[in-house]
């Protein structure tokens, strides 16, 4: 009795730690590279790295702003054309996590960095 009671609080244990969801919301260029930290940053950035989103609300150029950051510092800003599900998403409290999904050298600072952001369940 004592060990099924044991085995069955592990496997609940374990259900629960599976039910972990990440469902991915989006993923886009990211806006206002050139004008942050990223050119100073970009030989230390990896695929994969976490990114913080955290919400602009009172920001002047957009409401729904949302800006990205990767270990503190600013790369940048979800696009304006694409932030409003993310944006409401945080506004709700959901949490949402952003990670680096591709980086390429390129002329054009748009096609530099392309994250992916993530709700989780």
């Amino acid at each position: 009795m004592r060990f099924l009671l044991i085995s069955l609080l592990c496997a609940s244990s374990l259900m629960a730690q599976a039910q972990t969801v990440k469902l991915l919301v989006q993923s886009s260029p990211l806006a206002g590279f050139q004008y942050h930290a990223g050119a100073a940053l970009w030989e230390e950035l990896g695929v994969g790295d976490a990114l913080t989103l955290v919400r602009e609300p009172q920001n002047p150029h957009d409401a729904r702003a949302v800006r990205v950051e990767w270990r503190g510092r600013q790369l940048g800003y979800l696009p304006r054309a694409e932030n409003e599900a993310v944006a409401a998403a945080m506004d709700r409290g959901e949490r949402v996590e952003g990670r680096i999904a591709a980086l390429l050298k390129h002329r054009n600072p748009w096609r530099r960095v392309r994250i992916e952001v993530y709700v989780v369940l």
